[in-house]
């Protein structure tokens, strides 16, 4: 049915765009969510976020994303893989920091300036109590000795060590070089999560094959080469320590990526978002098609049932909403 309704789909396309964004609209159809795309109203608009297909494990949500902007797929990916949160007024990052150069402990120094706030408060309170909602291994939860956890003294050097070690790890094996969570007694893995967000998502994983294939994402360390970088943001009213690592490549003009958490101290285990630009033209002008489909694992959603569920993922909808907006408005500078 899907594919029967390509030529309806290409006639209700504006007159002034190209036919080779027949192409685009086709390959979007057929592992998304979105069936039917005017380019022409998309271009201006706001992107359209919706649910992403339901999911087995009640630890997972996804959530899926179109938008069309001016320019080329690169020069998009370049200022995705250029971004820094916190230079552009990001609300819920309060500290971001690049990890390309060297994973070691200069350059996580930057947590010991974390702003004094009430979600920082939560887990300087968290950290001083080794609460059960820290998401650590018992071999570094043993290394915390006791006494005030204020991430500017010994709070922020425990934090550092942790942040310091696990990027290594990843650096050298990847995901599966992670220590679990296992302080609390149940042992979650980073990699075991993201290859179940995987699993749920067949034509995702068909979609972006080759380039989950060279990152490693779920496994090893792959052949493509990260961005990494870390920060310090709000979840749900705590900050949250993350590691992060961002992949592309350019497949002939179309480009994809991924950007996953594999570490967090605690909010959700991990995340990934992927990408899928496609060259197109609008009205006669080059412009960029834009996928985006965020998926998450969290202990806290298996707690949600029914109106709660879908609270928490209109929650997370809004938020990628506003977190494109902010991409494109800062875009069109």
């Amino acid at each position: 049915m899907r594919n029967s309704c390509l030529l309806c789909l290409a006639l209700t396309v504006s007159a002034g765009l190209g036919i080779a964004s027949a192409d685009p609209l086709s390959e979007l159809s057929s592992f998304s969510v979105f069936d039917k795309i005017d380019l022409a109203q998309l271009a201006k608009s706001d992107a359209k976020t919706a649910h992403g297909p339901p999911m087995n494990n009640p630890r997972f949500l996804s959530v899926q994303s179109v938008y069309v902007l001016p320019g080329s797929p690169a020069q998009h990916m370049e200022a995705m893989r250029r971004w820094n949160p916190t230079e552009h007024h990001e609300p819920k990052v309060f500290l971001h920091g690049d990890l390309s150069a060297s994973p070691g402990e200069a350059a996580f120094a930057k947590i010991k300036s974390a702003p004094d706030n009430g979600p920082v408060r939560a887990l300087v309170n968290a950290t001083t109590k080794m609460s059960n909602d820290l998401q650590l291994s018992r071999e570094e939860a043993a290394k915390w000795k006791g006494g005030n956890g204020a991430l500017s003294g010994a709070g922020g050097d425990f934090w550092i060590s942790v942040l310091t070690a696990r990027a290594r790890a990843f650096s050298s094996g990847g995901t599966s070089a992670q220590a679990p969570y296992d302080h609390t007694g149940s042992a979650v893995r980073a990699g075991d999560e993201l290859n179940g967000l995987l699993r749920e998502e067949a034509k995702l994983r068909k979609q972006f094959s080759g380039l989950l294939e060279s990152t490693g994402i779920g496994r090893g360390a792959g052949s493509l080469k990260p961005d990494l970088y870390w920060e310090l943001l709000n979840a749900d009213d705590v900050a949250v320590a993350t590691l992060g690592a961002f992949y592309s490549r350019d497949t002939g003009g179309n480009v994809q990526a991924a950007d996953t958490y594999y570490y967090a101290s605690g909010g959700y285990y991990v995340t990934l978002t992927l990408h899928q630009m496609w060259p197109v033209d609008v009205n006669g002008k080059p412009h960029t098609l834009i996928w985006r489909g965020d998926m998450v694992s969290s202990a806290s959603l298996a707690d949600l049932h029914g109106v709660e569920k879908l609270g928490s993922e209109s929650a997370m909808m809004k938020n990628i909403a506003k977190s494109i907006a902010l991409f494109r408005r800062e875009s069109a500078h």
